[in-house]
């Protein structure tokens, strides 16, 4: 058993963040002593593992950490069982990003060994969002964010060939694997270079781009949260065997 303080230095955190993730619910209830002390179990000090293992990585983006979250809540409520599926299909999902931002280095690579398209097919802005199941609005945003050139008619409207439509399959799976609009412009404008790396362009800050932009090592945030995870489902075993 354990008060406040001798479980919060069992993991190096504050005592208050012990409090915090009580009243959150990632940990069960503590039951108090007659001082009004609150008492933690070898339990808790699992839940307090698993919530800070899963929390560990903050560059994952909303949509994973709320499966985390999910997660954590059922290790606080003690439903190991459905925190191990839902840990197994997080797991899973993780892979399933990573294997889709390294596709997204491969689409660059193989786009910049394809000979150039001779089509004369055009398409406006909304055609092209519709084609390549994106918003107007994304596309008009990555225009303004001079990721893409598009030439226009004498109306002054934009059209797209077949070559920005490229460009837009490239951007969208960059975007989907949460690399930065920083990161893909900087693709963008040395793409042109004799056998340009790709990974190092979209990886590799500029001296003007503050600690926010370094969020596009994306593939390597999601390989440290799949090893986390990976441990965090061996303490929900481990704590599930102890139970038995």
């Amino acid at each position: 058993m354990y008060q406040t303080k001798e479980i919060a230095d069992r993991l190096g955190i504050h005592p208050n963040t012990v409090r915090i993730y009580e009243e959150w619910g990632f940990i069960s209830p503590a039951p108090r002593l007659e001082n009004g002390y609150r008492i933690f179990s070898d339990i808790h000090l699992f839940q307090l593992k698993i919530a800070r293992t899963l929390f560990k990585n903050e560059i994952i983006q909303e949509n994973l950490r709320n499966q985390a979250r999910q997660i954590v809540y059922a290790s606080g409520r003690e439903d190991f069982i459905l925190a191990e599926q839902l840990t197994d299909e997080y797991l899973a999902h993780l892979r399933q990003e990573h294997k889709h931002a390294l596709h997204a280095i491969t689409i660059v690579e193989k786009w910049l060994q394809k000979d150039p398209i001779e089509n004369y097919s055009t398409f406006s802005r909304k055609e092209v969002a519709q084609k390549l199941d994106i918003t107007v609005e994304s596309i008009r945003n990555w225009q303004r964010n001079h990721l893409l050139e598009v030439p226009r008619l004498t109306n002054g409207s934009p059209v797209f060939r077949e070559k920005e439509i490229e460009q837009l399959i490239v951007i969208r799976s960059l975007r989907r694997a949460h690399y930065s609009i920083n990161a893909i412009m900087r693709l963008m404008q040395n793409i042109e270079q004799p056998e340009p790396n790709v990974i190092a362009l979209l990886n590799t800050p500029s001296d003007d781009e503050d600690i926010v932009s370094v969020t596009d090592q994306f593939v390597q945030s999601l390989l440290q949260a799949i090893d986390d995870t990976i441990e965090a489902l061996s303490l929900i075993r481990e704590v599930q065997n102890s139970q038995e």
